[in-house]
């Protein structure tokens, strides 16, 4: 039988094949104290010469253990003395985070931790905090995945290394150097170095999922498969490399399909609408770990909500965890960071005549007017596109915002409403509608730009000429 390398020796293995350290750059070593951490705090402090690293140690007291977690503090302070390696141990208090933000207590325990190993690293100069996360941790988030409902990217469970996002676009690289190692290999390690780690006395809550699937579920699975443990990381690998391939898959889409913006990542509706299920899930679940950073709390509800949504007329909205929102226009999908919905359309001040036909410029817009002799069986129109009725519309048109008392009579209506009610029914949200162009005759109000045409503006059989409208944002240089 081969005999297992030293746990040293699997550890940088492990680091070097997942290039998980970056040689001439400090690196971060979250510890709470526990074996695991301690474990990896004592394993890189030997390796450091060898990877050409200087280590920091990060510790954050959630001030949810009274006496125990400030004992937890001054154990981590005194081995980072024995092990002159400098530290920044900190407090923060988790449960008025987690109040303010309305996340349960282990999101909110999550989101203080990094940002504050976030604030140490970037201090330090740099984006890398190692975590002492192992096997047993792998098996039991797979656990809580399939628990919570998971698809193939739930099965992955954690990766090696991850990107997670903070506010203000900061990143932190989370490297898990521990994770193909058992939780017993770390207690024993500790044991034979003489390290005494603290024991968290959170670890044995039975209100805890994690807590309940490592103290029942694991035990009963056990009992119908004592192979249970290595199966769940077999296919946690298997999984793995699945989605390498449909990762590969995913990205020839991306930029195509799935573009980035500023307030967050827009999915093309034309584009996305005739792909595999398959792939418009993964696509889905790539653009919200580009935004997350990891997909943590994000469960196959959520992306099933989200590929509905996909299929659902302009004007879906939707809340998703970790403050994310959905919201769908005529031409895209675009999730974001919750009430970070951009308005797509300039500011458009006073009124403005329209050449009909010709090409008009205003306040942010390019409008082009085409009289046509019928309209074109290929039409494109969409959001920023019409075809109306020349007859009815005339050629005395002009653009302005909204007025109090604007009626308008939508498309495929019997009759008029009152502009601000068809916004209220379309879902437009607030903050566009002063911004939304409106392209109107003398006596109505022909199309509230990118959503709907005046029913009696439509073209019909009987129409002899078709005025074509089609806008164009301008970016002012």
């Amino acid at each position: 039988m081969r005999r297992q390398q030293p746990l040293p020796r699997r550890v940088l293995r492990f680091i070097r094949e997942r290039d998980l350290v970056r040689a001439n750059e400090p690196l971060v070593v979250g510890v709470s104290g526990g074996p695991d951490s301690v474990c990896l705090l004592h394993i890189l402090s030997g390796l450091k010469r060898t990877l050409g690293t200087e280590l920091h140690i990060a510790h954050l007291n959630h001030l949810l253990r009274g006496a125990e977690s400030d004992a937890d503090a001054e154990y981590v302070s005194s081995l980072a003395h024995e092990l002159e390696i400098p530290a920044t141990i900190e407090r923060r208090d988790v449960k008025a985070y987690q109040r303010k933000h309305r996340l349960s207590l282990e999101e909110a325990a999550r989101e203080v931790r990094y940002a504050f190993f976030s604030e140490v690293a970037r201090s330090l100069g740099t984006d890398t905090v190692a975590v002492g996360h192992t096997a047993d941790d792998q098996i039991e988030t797979i656990l809580m995945h399939l628990v919570r409902g998971t698809g193939l990217a739930g099965l992955r469970g954690m990766q090696p290394l991850n990107i997670w996002h903070l506010p203000k676009e900061d990143k932190l690289r989370i490297a898990r150097p521990l994770l193909e190692v058992r939780r017993g290999e770390t207690e024993a390690y500790c044991s034979a170095q003489g390290l005494s780690p603290r024991i968290d006395s959170s670890n044995s809550l039975p209100t805890q999922l994690r807590n309940q699937v490592r103290s029942q579920l694991i035990p009963l699975l056990l009992r119908y498969n004592p192979d249970i443990e290595m199966a769940l990381l077999r296919t946690a690998r298997a999984a793995d490399a699945d989605l390498a391939y449909i990762d590969e898959q995913v990205s020839q889409l991306w930029g195509r399909v799935v573009k980035e913006r500023p307030e967050g990542i827009a999915i093309e509706r034309v584009e996305f609408s005739p792909l595999d299920p398959a792939l418009k899930r993964h696509l889905i679940r790539s653009a919200l770990q580009r935004l997350l950073g990891d997909l943590q709390d994000i469960e196959s509800v959520h992306v099933e909500s989200l590929l509905d949504a996909m299929t659902k007329p302009a004007g879906k909205r939707l809340s998703l965890p970790r403050g994310l929102a959905f919201h769908g226009d005529y031409r895209h999908g675009l999730i974001t960071a919750r009430g970070g919905i951009g308005c797509p359309y300039p500011p458009l001040q006073g009124e403005h005549r329209l050449n009909v036909p010709g090409e008009t410029e205003l306040s942010g817009w390019r409008v082009r007017s085409t009289i046509l002799d019928h309209r074109p069986t290929d039409a494109d129109e969409g959001e920023l596109k019409a075809y109306l009725d020349f007859d009815v519309t005339g050629d005395a048109l002009t653009v302005r915002g909204r007025r109090r008392g604007d009626r308008f009579h939508p498309l495929g209506m019997e009759l008029p409403k009152k502009l601000q009610d068809f916004m209220v029914d379309s879902k437009i949200p607030r903050h566009w509608r002063d911004h939304m162009p409106l392209v109107c005759s003398p006596q109505h109000i022909l199309w509230v730009v990118g959503w709907r045409i005046d029913h009696r503006a439509r073209v019909t059989p009987s129409t002899r000429q078709v005025l074509c409208l089609e806008f164009e944002s301008v970016k002012k240089d």
